[in-house]
């Protein structure tokens, strides 16, 4: 491999750093992006259990938000309305909705990037093939025209074509995993803040009752 990476010339390295960059990327969403990080499935349920009787004390409230990204959404709630018990169910929402659209920054965090990566990958292949066409035929035609080009030693214009295809070809391993990581995490993200907003809205109706 690293012979290969030698072979295709200087242009294959911004390719080298975008696959490490990708692999750190894809690593990192894996980990965060775990369940029980983002929506356990019994948590508003456990939330609106201990607060049947009235809003918890400030200790249970730091402990759910300190749970995952959505206690950090149903904590908000709990605040707010200890913050103010006669708080507009419209403050309400707002105060959630907000709280829900930082958890939403936080569950796409670095999915750009990578889908930046898996765009620009095959460019950068694409760049790096024409690069290495064009010092190939430059120094083909340096040696002796343009002539001597087109009738030179086929197996070595033969081998320098391929060895410019490698920025091409490595640039497409880049892009492929790129792209089918950032539709993964892109759906999985979809789906845990449909979670979120089905749980914000039963949340909602819960602290209402507590609000009256």
């Amino acid at each position: 491999m690293f012979s290969i990476i030698q072979a295709a010339g200087w242009p294959i390295w911004p390719l080298v750093a975008c696959s490490i960059i990708a692999l750190a990327l894809v690593f990192e969403r894996f980990s965060s992006l775990k369940i029980p990080k983002v929506a356990p499935p019994k948590l508003t349920d456990e939330a609106i259990t201990v607060s049947r009787n009235g809003i918890p004390g400030a200790e249970v409230v730091r402990q759910l938000e300190q749970n995952s990204l959505l206690g950090e959404v149903l904590a908000t709630g709990f605040r707010s309305l200890n913050a103010n018990p006669r708080i507009t169910e419209a403050d309400l929402r707002a105060a959630l909705e907000g709280a829900g659209r930082q958890a939403a920054h936080k569950l796409e965090r670095y999915l750009a990037a990578l889908a930046t990566i898996a765009s620009a990958a095959p460019l950068l292949g694409l760049l790096g093939t024409v690069i290495g066409m064009i010092e190939i035929f430059g120094s083909q035609a340096g040696s002796g025209g343009l002539n001597n080009a087109a009738g030179g030693n086929p197996a070595q214009l033969a081998q320098g074509i391929s060895i410019a295809l490698y920025n091409t070809a490595f640039g497409l391993i880049v892009a492929i995993p790129s792209l089918i990581f950032w539709r993964y995490f892109r759906a999985r993200v979809d789906g845990y803040l449909l979670t979120m907003e089905l749980a914000t809205e039963r949340f909602v109706r819960h602290l209402n009752t507590l609000r009256k």
